[in-house]
């Protein structure tokens, strides 16, 4: 006659529907367990994700505004160093004295106060140019930086080309001025660091965006030295111009073509 062992009776323990319904429910409750665990892991991931959204937003717009107080600063600089004293001039020259003149030095300082008034007039009508180019204002923005192009051609220093292709459409004002602001200055960058003797500015719409290319050949940035730009204390111009960027949603990439030692800064816009 066969008796039961331990094995067998702990197995048909195991096997019966009470043990099997504690270990199902004991599954269940760990799943449920690790479920709730993932789920607050992935809140807690995307509130900090968020955090870091709204704090790199923060950054842009603190940019922004740096660089719009920046304009302010140089536009009321401009007018009182420059302007000022022309108009404070011209003041004195329209004292009361001038009545009690003779006929031929009235004529003589009327024709000083009129060229004096003239040059500020010009300065101002200068001062005004720079914030918002006519070019840009009344043609659009490939139209200025075309213009721009031209300009630094013509000084002679380095050989200077734009093509432009398929113009779709206008952005904002004050969009088209950002993106003027960032070519003047990597441009300006370009001209004052890389002693290069061409540049070339490409515009083109593609697949529903603005696309620039700026290619040189003289000394430039890769995408790695960018970023490790980027990344260090100082470098705020460059710093802005990243900043502008992101703020209208746009990239930038540095790049060299080694066989041609060339340099490229592709930037777009949706």
């Amino acid at each position: 006659m066969l008796f039961p062992t331990a094995a067998t009776i702990s197995w048909n323990q195991l096997l019966s529907p009470q043990i099997a319904l504690i270990i199902f429910l004991l599954l269940v409750a760990l799943l449920l367990f690790l479920l709730l665990f993932y789920q607050r892991r992935i809140r807690a991931f995307n509130t900090k994700l968020m955090t870091l959204e709204k704090k790199q937003q923060q950054l842009l717009l603190d940019a922004s505004l740096r660089y719009q107080e920046e304009e302010r600063k140089r536009l009321s600089a401009n007018l009182h160093d420059d302007a000022g004293p022309l108009l404070a001039t011209a003041r004195l020259y329209l004292s009361d004295q001038l009545l009690e003149q003779d006929r031929a030095t009235q004529e003589k300082t009327i024709a000083m106060t009129r060229s004096i008034l003239d040059e500020a007039i010009d300065l101002i009508r200068s001062i005004s140019h720079d914030l918002i180019p006519p070019t840009l204002k009344n043609f659009g923005l490939h139209s200025a930086i075309n213009d721009l192009v031209k300009k630094i051609n013509g000084a002679g220093i380095v050989k200077a080309t734009a093509t432009f292709t398929s113009y779709e459409k206008r952005y904002s004002e004050e969009k088209e001025l950002l993106i003027y602001r960032i070519v003047l200055e990597l441009l300006n960058n370009i001209l004052k660091h890389s002693q290069a003797s061409f540049i070339d500015v490409q515009q083109l719409w593609h697949q529903r965006q603005y696309r620039l290319l700026i290619s040189h050949d003289g000394n430039g940035l890769t995408q790695q030295i960018f970023e490790q730009i980027n990344n260090q204390p100082g470098g705020m111009g460059l710093k802005n111009i990243v900043g502008r960027i992101r703020l209208l949603e746009g990239t930038i990439q540095f790049e060299k073509e080694p066989a041609k030692n060339i340099y490229a800064i592709k930037i777009s816009f949706p």
